[in-house]
């Protein structure tokens, strides 16, 4: 997004309507009822300024985690651009209003911004459900001598990494679907804990730069500090671009990995097609993908 966009929306409310069918965490209607103070044009931090936080340098980029409320804005803004980007005009044909497409799309992907940004902002500060801990990862452009940049015109990718704790009867995410669902025993603790990515994007004049492998690889390289053994990912199963970038990184298919044996397999309930999938014990990272 271009740093004259956001600036006209530097006294923005948000306002949502309830009914929207918009996927992002809850927040609290007194968290979305207006913007916090942000300023646009807020230059980027220097590498100075910039430290005790982990870090991956390639090419003309950075990835590192996210620092300044500009930066978790602009990450969310950048979801709302692949939310819709996703879409087909179709989506909006159908409301009867195409003369009105444009405005109206910019209107939700406003929405959207907010109520990511705040949800974005919460998950970071502790505990969030069977999220223990969260870190937003951003991309963002080398410091350059004698040049400034925004934070608005410098960020270019963001993902989020967060520690999880399984369900009681979970062995990959999403497999608990019931409302009910609690957490695993926390004895030992560590063996039902593993790291979770979400939300990769980049914006569309960055793309095939290595930007989203590299956010991933920094990503990999936190989930393996934390002392994680599993790192997952969901992600569409038409997305193959998606799948390549996945399986470029390091991550292999959970059904992949059944059909080759890697993993014992019990099958415990036909009915709730409930899967326990004992990793091996090696040490390393098992990376895993499942499409959906």
């Amino acid at each position: 997004p271009s740093g004259k966009t956001f600036l006209r929306w530097k006294t923005l409310e948000v306002h949502c309507d309830s009914n929207q069918s918009i996927q992002h965490s809850p927040v609290s209607k007194s968290d979305s009822s207006k913007m916090p103070e942000l300023s646009f044009d807020r230059l980027q931090l220097s590498d100075q300024e910039y430290c005790g936080f982990e870090r991956r340098n390639f090419d003309r980029f950075v990835a590192r985690e996210a620092v300044l409320d500009e930066e978790y804005w602009t990450a969310a803004w950048l979801r709302a651009e692949a939310h819709w980007e996703s879409l087909t005009y179709m989506r909006y044909a159908q409301l009867n209003k195409t003369t009105e497409t444009f405005v109206f799309q910019q209107e939700e992907k406003k929405c959207f911004t907010g109520l990511e940004f705040y949800a974005l902002k919460r998950r970071c500060a502790g505990q969030d459900g069977n999220s223990l801990k969260c870190f937003c990862f951003v991309a963002v452009k080398k410091e350059e001598k004698k040049v400034r940049r925004t934070v608005l015109s410098s960020v270019v990718g963001t993902l989020d990494l967060s520690i999880r704790q399984f369900l009681r009867g979970e062995t990959y995410p999403g497999e608990v679907k019931r409302l009910s669902a609690v957490l695993a025993s926390p004895e030992p603790f560590d063996a039902h804990k593993y790291a979770y990515v979400a939300n990769v994007c980049v914006s569309k004049f960055a793309r095939r730069k290595g930007i989203a492998s590299n956010m991933l690889y920094l990503a990999t390289d936190v989930a393996t500090s934390a002392g994680m053994k599993q790192l997952f990912v969901h992600v569409n199963a038409d997305n193959k671009p998606a799948q390549d970038l996945y399986r470029k990184t390091g991550f292999k298919s959970i059904d992949d990995a059944i059909r080759n044996n890697e993993n014992s397999v019990n099958i415990m309930d036909e009915d709730d097609e409930t899967l326990e999938v004992v990793l091996p014990g090696d040490g390393c990272l098992n990376q895993y993908l499942r499409t959906s």
